[in-house]
């Protein structure tokens, strides 16, 4: 297995007030850092990743507290493979959560669909929850540095959603233009 290099941000921030330590952890989390010890995060060693370390280490010294950014690599292969499972087990709990939104997303479309609710407004809801499942596609695949296993699945989800819609979208048009003919 090829050595991967590794960015590594260690901190510590006052308990008091609690704000900074969570705006922290919302960023490491959305940058797709994990969390191996205590405030010990690691992720890919990239220009983007070192950039965005780079802030929040400034953030987190601006509010009193230490910040340890390093550059690493595992001497052991398993301890590299055991950071890259914790990787795709958190894509994957993310991409199960999208999964099981598409789902849900399809099943709505399909009772609209049902019950001939071929509104404009009901379309356009549709497509807004539709842009938000994208959005949140694209998000968990940036951090997708691993190829996890439930990729290919939610990348199949959008796929079928963005199917679905059109085909409800066709529908919605269809309708409409034969209320127009009456």
């Amino acid at each position: 297995m090829e050595k991967i290099k590794w960015l590594v941000i260690n901190y510590n921030l006052p308990t008091e007030p609690s704000r900074p330590r969570v705006a922290v952890w919302r960023k490491l989390k959305k940058l797709g850092a994990v969390n191996i010890q205590k405030s010990m995060w690691i992720i890919p060693n990239n220009d983007e990743n070192y950039i965005a370390l780079q802030k929040i280490s400034e953030e987190v010294e601006a509010n009193k507290g230490e910040t340890l950014l390093m550059d690493s690599m595992f001497l052991d292969n398993k301890h590299q493979e055991r950071v890259i499972s914790i990787f795709n087990g958190m894509r994957d709990e993310e991409y199960g959560e999208l999964i099981d939104e598409c789902e849900k997303y399809l099943k709505e479309l399909e009772k609209e669909i049902s019950i001939e609710k071929f509104t404009f407004a009901e379309l356009e809801e549709e497509e807004e929850e539709l842009q938000k499942l994208i959005s949140w596609y694209i998000k968990i695949e940036s951090r997708n540095n691993f190829q996890a296993s439930k990729g290919e699945k939610a990348k199949g989800m959008i796929k079928e959603i963005q199917e679905s819609f059109e085909n409800y979208s066709d529908l919605v048009y269809e309708n409409t233009e034969k209320d127009h003919m009456r």
